[in-house]
């Protein structure tokens, strides 16, 4: 047992200063990590670590690729043409007459166009054509007008012509055989020069295998003169360097066994700066994502539910679905159309188009025995068989609804445009 020399009351006092000594040691020592761990701090021991004679990790260019694309992107999905709510076409009309009146900017137009340039030019048009060339013509703005004015005021005069719209969407290349076949005496070997006016021969149905095959075959003929028009930025593309440098034969020479294609191209820069409105009639210029020639659409103005992927479609598009289906889907577009706007009038929507359709939509139980009795559709496959070709064309849309109620089905279209769908609809039966 120790002994200690001195009174109690000493060796107590000494102990409890050793045990505060112990105490501000320790507080020293987790200041000092404290201090450790903060970023000034850090980024000094970095920058030690980092003096050479340290071990250091070098970052390689693989693991530089892989950090970079592991970054989350920052860019926003909201893009401003999905926001925007497609214009009808009385509300376009309307936009741009009231935009031309506070304007008063005269039209361009470049000076080749001028009505003694442009005589010269179709003179010169005339002269290459009969050299055994044709013309191709590119450049800003609708070249329509001009082609035709060159169809009719000189062409005409030397042989027949046939002019093709290659931008209307209902064009086909049989349509085009079709028109020569009807020129009277088109076998005769004494038959005049033949013009062929094409707008646009960039256009889709130009561009298949075949019609461009045959087309190369027509624009080598010596009898044939081939005047053309591309706007697509990579229309040159279509046309080898062999397809456009060839020549046409000599029309008195003997044909070959095996007929020559090509094209025979000058190309002239026919910048007219007009508006395409021809070209663009058959487009839905009343929205900013018409001028979209690719990519999928996306929702509009609240029209459809989140998470559905669904869009706003125009009047004309609907339209355009419901004429090629049989007369049960009409009809039973008709009966999810009529359901959806009595309850739109039932809850007196003011604004309509602003608000989620979703709410007023129909369930599919409730739509599948209100078909039932009517004949519309007597099983399940047959009524998911009639709304597959609408779910398609996103012109009825689905989601599960928010109370279990199963799932609800409305049509993606604003009160007025879907009434007077459903009024041409209800006409033409």
């Amino acid at each position: 047992m120790p002994r200690y020399f001195g009174n109690d009351e000493e060796h107590s006092s000494e102990s409890d200063e050793e045990e505060v000594e112990e105490e501000l040691i320790g507080e020293e020592s987790e200041l000092e990590d404290v201090v450790q761990a903060t970023p000034s701090r850090r980024k000094r021991v970095e920058d030690e670590d980092a003096l050479p004679g340290t071990n250091l990790v070098v970052e390689t260019a693989f693991d530089a690729y892989f950090k970079h694309n592991g970054t989350r992107s920052r860019t926003s999905a909201n893009v401003f043409s999905s926001l925007v709510p497609p214009l009808t076409a009385e509300e376009y009309a309307e936009g741009i007459e009231s935009a031309s009146k506070g304007l008063n900017i005269e039209p361009l137009e470049p000076s080749i166009l001028t009505e003694s340039s442009r005589d010269l030019l179709f003179v010169r048009f005339m002269r290459e054509l009969a050299e055994g060339f044709n013309l191709l013509m590119y450049g800003f703005g609708s070249k329509r007008r001009v082609l035709n004015e060159f169809a009719t005021e000189y062409c005409a005069r030397f042989g027949h012509v046939v002019v093709a719209n290659g931008f209307q969407p209902e064009f086909a290349f049989k349509d085009l055989l079709s028109s020569i076949e009807c020129i009277p005496g088109i076998l005769d070997t004494e038959l005049q020069s033949l013009y062929l006016i094409i707008h646009n021969i960039d256009a889709a149905p130009l561009r298949a295998p075949k019609a461009k095959s045959c087309l190369a075959l027509l624009a080598l003929n010596p009898r044939i003169r081939l005047v053309a028009s591309i706007d697509h930025i990579n229309a040159p593309l279509l046309f080898s360097t062999s397809e456009s440098t060839a020549r046409k034969p000599d029309a008195h020479a003997t044909p070959p066994a095996v007929p020559r294609r090509g094209f025979a191209w000058l190309w002239h820069d026919l910048t007219t700066l007009a508006p395409y409105d021809s070209e663009l009639a058959f487009t839905d210029r009343t929205s900013i994502k018409g001028a979209h020639g690719g990519g999928p659409r996306k929702k509009t103005d609240g029209l459809v539910a989140q998470g559905t992927g669904a869009m706003a479609i125009t009047e004309t598009a609907a339209l355009h679905v419901l004429a090629s289906v049989t007369q049960k889907a009409k009809k039973l577009f008709v009966l999810i159309g009529t359901r959806q706007l009595e309850s739109v009038e039932d809850n007196d929507l003011t604004g309509a188009g602003t608000e989620d359709l979703q709410q007023y939509g129909i369930g599919y139980d409730m739509l599948f025995n209100i078909a039932r009795n009517d004949f519309i559709a007597t099983n399940d496959t047959a009524m998911r068989s009639l709304l597959g070709e609408f779910r398609d064309h996103n012109l009825v849309v689905s989601a599960q609804g928010t109370t279990g109620s199963g799932e609800i089905l409305w049509i993606p279209l604003r009160k007025e445009r879907l009434a007077s769908v459903l009024k041409l609809l209800q006409d033409d039966t």
